[in-house]
């Protein structure tokens, strides 16, 4: 069978105009924004989801972690899905599919519902958020491409100040009239519009390889080995740790052990193996887990002790992080302009430190005042949390990817969104439950106590990624 030497091939780049690029951005640009304000809002959102439909404290650890979890999953394989079904299709999909879960969470009308919603929601946006740096890394020309990314950095760090502005504001206003269920509703207007405005501007051809493959049986033993962690992790303290919660995490183990043999023997493995063999990519991937890990259980703890402990409304809570929020913005800035270049390996430890002293700083805050602390009161140490935060995520994208080859490039990126996804779906399940066993039935009395634990275990967490920073060459390559 021949081929007309007219018919580009599956994997040739479109030919669009600058002007048809710069809109192919901003359909990406919006769809990283409803992913981050998403995460972001809900997190605020937790009491008054279980004011209204009650199921305890686990629905709280479930409407996370089902979302970051499922999101996590999904990133592993939705790369190569790109390649296999093309990525204007998967980005399509999972637009839609993420619109329709965000509907679906509006109008939960039991905590079982909204969990399940929450999950798909996150596969969809697993499938959707892959596509995007694809999309516009083949619309661009390579001259054009930095500075069509450059926005990126400071409108993110933008979003992560609104998100508990807008999550306050949106609770408090009562926008469709369902209260929490606005912060859900709003995506649905925003994802028709950028779904339509993707049909029409998103190329059919971006750079797939109709030649991969995807490994069937490695996702299956990764996605068993996961589910198998978390679920025993979340329920386990409610359902006073059963004979079967540690057999599942036993479990978890011997499927991830089944994960790496079969990965070793496949023809098309889920996870490039050479990667593993890079001491940067190992060791950048377990900072990342312990780090990402204590962040989420911190923005959980910090969110359930303003309004469950303090009695505090949502806009309060969410103004009273925006310290937290700007020192995080501020220092992503910094780093990406020059400090993680200059320094290298020291700034993952300045960030590091800071970090540890800033949760310390939140611990002794917390304990010193107790149930008569003010925003005020709160503000410095949650300034410099954030602060000390901000400087670890570039830096450590540099040391994850900068061994990379081009061929291990998209696999690399995957891992990393993967395993903070994932860390954080962990943090908050474990040290959710570390937070709600020692609250118990008490008061505020007990909020502040059991804040101060995770905090402090959070500083434990920040000290022990600290520490691996040493194994870490002193510059990252680029």
């Amino acid at each position: 069978m021949s081929i007309d030497a007219r018919t580009p091939p599956r994997s040739a780049a479109p030919t669009l105009s600058l002007r048809h690029a710069w809109a192919v951005l901003a359909v990406v640009f919006i769809a990283d924004l409803m992913d981050l304000i998403d995460s972001s809002v809900a997190n605020l959102a937790g009491p008054a989801i279980h004011a209204d439909l009650g199921g305890g404290p686990v629905t709280l650890q479930w409407v996370l972690a089902g979302y970051t979890a499922a999101f996590a999953l999904g990133l592993v394989t939705s790369g190569r899905l790109g390649d296999l079904f093309g990525r204007r299709r998967l980005f399509l999909l999972g637009m839609t599919g993420f619109t329709l879960a965000s509907l679906a969470c509006a109008l939960a009308p039991d905590p079982a519902f909204l969990i399940v919603a929450r999950i798909l929601q996150g596969l969809f946006g697993s499938v959707m958020i892959p596509q995007g740096l694809a999309l516009v890394k083949v619309v661009f020309p390579p001259e054009h491409l930095r500075k069509a990314l450059i926005p990126f950095g400071p409108v993110m760090g933008l979003a992560t100040v609104a998100g508990p502005i807008l999550a306050g504001w949106l609770l408090q206003v009562d926008l469709f009239g369902g209260e929490w269920r606005s912060i859900f509703m709003i995506n649905v207007p925003i994802g028709v519009a950028v779904a339509a405005l993707a049909w029409r501007v998103l190329p059919h051809r971006a750079g797939e390889d109709a030649a991969v493959r995807l490994d069937l049986t490695g996702v299956a033993l990764l996605t068993a080995a996961s589910a198998l962690l978390i679920v025993p992790l979340v329920q386990g303290r409610e359902l006073g740790w059963p004979v079967w919660t540690y057999a599942m995490m036993a479990g978890s183990a011997v499927a991830l052990a089944l994960f790496v043999v079969s990965e070793r023997r496949s023809r098309h493995p889920v996870i490039t193996p050479s990667l593993f063999r890079k001491r940067s990519f190992v060791v950048g991937l377990l900072i990342t887990g312990g780090f990402f890990a204590a962040l989420s259980a911190f923005t959980l703890v910090a969110n359930l002790l303003l309004q469950l402990g303090m009695r505090w409304t949502a806009i309060h809570a969410g103004l009273t992080l925006i310290p937290w929020a700007l020192g995080t913005a501020v220092s992503v800035g910094l780093a990406g302009a020059f400090l993680a270049e200059r320094l290298g390996r020291a700034t993952l430890q300045l960030g590091l430190a800071v970090a540890v002293a800033g949760l310390l700083a939140l611990w002794w805050t917390v304990a010193h005042f107790g149930a008569a602390i003010t925003s005020w009161n709160l503000a410095p140490a949650l300034l410099v949390t954030g602060f000390g935060s901000g400087l670890v995520f570039v830096p450590l994208v540099d040391y994850i990817l900068g061994d990379a080859t081009p061929e291990e490039a998209g696999t690399g990126a995957g891992m990393l969104n993967a395993v903070q996804q994932f860390a954080g779906a962990v943090g908050v399940a474990a040290l959710g439950t570390v937070f709600f066993t020692r609250v118990g039935h008490g008061g505020t009395g007990s909020y502040t106590a059991a804040a101060e634990l995770v905090f402090a275990v959070g500083a434990v967490l920040y000290a022990v990624t600290l520490l691996l920073v040493g194994l870490l060459p002193k510059h990252a390559r680029r």
